[in-house]
């Protein structure tokens, strides 16, 4: 499938994460609005493969398609940037100030694009109010309550401390597979390459951000017994923290520091080549 080894991928991972950060304020909001959308779709198909088998592994398994299509397309997903942006800031390819602003304005637009469609989502399963508890719409309301409310009752520092380490996990997982989209040159390659990190973090119910922003809007529309408090509190907040630190360290970093070649390697192996 045509595979990149490592050196070249974690220059592939400095590289997108400078054009990352030179993207305007547009497109930004249009990627980050987009893969928002695309991953509530996800959500949607793999809670209705859940219900039907009754099985989650079913769903985990069609839910990388969300991902997929983010990455093929070229959309910006903000946890995936939480990586890969900091190794361009790294190499003096862009600023500290350009990262942020990437990662505030995606935000933003998945926030736009994951209630969105969430909106949609509900007129379409409860055709505007009239039909109540549809199944797919009761798993959404039943973990969005799970996610905060289950936080909430272990009080801050235990509630937080969960909800930090499991939001790691996911995104360790989550921009492994932004990176393992870059070992191949192929279509079909990049797909398998990202299918297993993203199909892991699903079917281990770890806590994703972007999906978050899906499930409890979404939830509270069909029911759930939140406040925007318990949202952004018990779950938001200390997720986004913990996607930051898995990304960044776990992948982004950890890579970086064991993989990246210097100028000097470089300059020695084309010596040694030559000769």
């Amino acid at each position: 499938m045509g595979y990149v080894k490592p050196e070249a991928v974690v220059e592939q991972m400095i590289q997108a994460g400078a054009y990352k950060a030179g993207l305007p304020t547009k497109d930004l909001l249009i990627r980050g609005f987009l893969a928002g959308a695309l991953l509530g779709y996800a959500v949607t198909v793999a809670f209705s493969a859940i219900a039907q088998s009754e099985m989650r592994i079913v769903g985990s398994l069609v839910f990388p398609l969300g991902f997929v299509m983010i990455v093929l397309l070229g959309l910006e997903l903000v946890t995936g940037n939480f990586a890969l942006i900091p190794l361009a800031v790294l190499e003096r390819k862009t600023t500290f100030g350009r990262m942020l602003y990437n990662w505030g304005w995606v935000y933003v637009g998945h926030l736009i694009g994951t209630f969105f469609y969430g909106l949609l989502f509900w007129i379409s399963a409860t055709k505007m109010g009239a039909v109540q508890d549809p199944t797919v719409g009761k798993m959404i309301a039943k973990v969005a309550e799970a996610n905060t409310l289950g936080y909430a009752k272990l009080g801050f520092l235990n509630g937080w401390t969960v909800a930090i380490v499991k939001a790691i996990l996911c995104n360790w997982m989550v921009t492994l597979g932004a990176v393992m989209a870059m070992v191949a040159q192929h279509v079909i390659g990049k797909i398998a390459a990202m299918w297993l990190p993203i199909l892991t973090f699903f079917a281990l119910g770890f806590e994703h951000a972007v999906v978050n922003m899906f499930l409890m809007p979404t939830g509270m529309l069909f029911g759930a017994n939140i406040t925007l408090f318990d949202w952004w509190f018990w779950n938001q907040i200390p997720v986004t923290i913990g996607n930051i630190v898995g990304g960044l360290t776990f992948t982004g970093l950890a890579l970086y520091f064991t993989h990246r070649r210097r100028e000097e390697v470089k300059e020695v192996e084309a010596a040694e080549e030559a000769a």
